[in-house]
């Protein structure tokens, strides 16, 4: 598609996940069947707030870390903006704008989602073990009627659909962008080449669906690859993240030079808790959720 159409495109998408995301949060506390099955329509905040699920076989401090696998993938879309900003208006100003936005306004009502799961599901163990395979679709079974499961279920992949397209169009700028630096060899020759049709570089979607496509594969080869698919991307993304700022807090200091959207004095601070969250986060994802053969596995796999 040409790059109007494909930013078109990204826009309707961006809307729809927003309002898809805040019919769901509507939905799931007012539709929910909890009182028919002779149960509070929400969990009381005593056992929210005051009880461990224990779904590892770690002390409940490394579960909670573990936890946080989910957040790291679901925070990851604020990447996009500076993947993108060469082809920003004003993006010294755009593009840390729409990264802290990204990341705040994705944040919050991610939070928001989770607290409703938190307050209506009613058996974690058999949305986990499920017949079907998707612990999101039988959480909602558990708690709607199934054609107000079916209806979010439609809403979920719908907007999967268009945040797929969205990392991809962002995935492509990158490959693009290290392509015309020649960074893959002589396959740089290939992936860097604009179509004269589209004026956008095709060469470079195809090589990021072939990759993906390949990537996906590995679900084949069970639970643990793709666990593991899963943990290395994580990792991978947030050191990547982390680098430029940890060169900025701790090397650079006063000689960085802040553009004229930045987070004043509250920079350094963020910055270093930024650094020391991903410190404590790296080998976390790596963990089994059971200790024993397999725990000894990863650190065999580091050492």
């Amino acid at each position: 598609m040409p790059t109007k159409w494909i930013a078109n495109f990204n826009s309707v998408g961006s809307t729809f996940n927003i309002i898809a995301l805040f019919i769901v949060l509507i939905m799931i506390p007012a539709a929910n069947t909890r009182a028919d099955q002779g149960m509070p329509k929400f969990k009381p905040a005593s056992e929210v707030w005051g009880n461990f699920y224990e779904g590892t076989s770690f002390p409940n401090g490394m579960a909670m870390l573990m936890s946080f696998v989910a957040v790291i993938w679901t925070m990851s879309g604020y990447d996009a903006p500076f993947h993108l900003s060469e082809e920003c208006s004003k993006a010294n100003i755009a593009s840390p704008r729409a990264i802290v936005l990204t990341s705040g306004v994705g944040g919050l009502f991610g939070w928001f989602l989770q607290l409703v799961v938190a307050y209506t599901v009613v058996d974690i163990d058999a949305a986990l073990e499920s017949d079907l395979g998707q612990p999101y679709a039988a959480y909602l079974l558990q708690i709607l009627p199934q054609n107000v499961t079916l209806a979010i279920l439609a809403l979920t992949i719908m907007c999967a659909f268009s945040m797929g397209q969205g990392c991809m169009v962002a995935a492509s700028r990158v490959t693009f962008a290290y392509s015309r630096d020649d960074c893959f060899g002589p396959l740089s020759t290939i992936t860097k080449r604009v179509n004269r049709h589209t004026r956008t570089p095709v060469n470079a979607v195809w090589f990021n669906t072939l990759i993906g496509i390949a990537m996906t594969v590995l679900i084949f080869g069970g639970e643990l690859a793709a666990g593991a698919l899963f943990s290395i991307g994580a990792v991978a993304a947030f050191v990547a993240f982390t680098i430029p700022i940890f060169i900025r807090v701790f090397l650079v200091g006063d000689r960085f030079r802040p553009g004229p959207w930045h987070l004043g004095r509250a920079s350094k601070p963020i910055g270093a808790a930024a650094c020391a969250f991903v410190l404590l986060m790296v080998p976390v994802p790596m963990l089994p959720s059971i200790r024993g053969a397999e725990l000894e596995s990863v650190f065999n796999a580091f050492g």
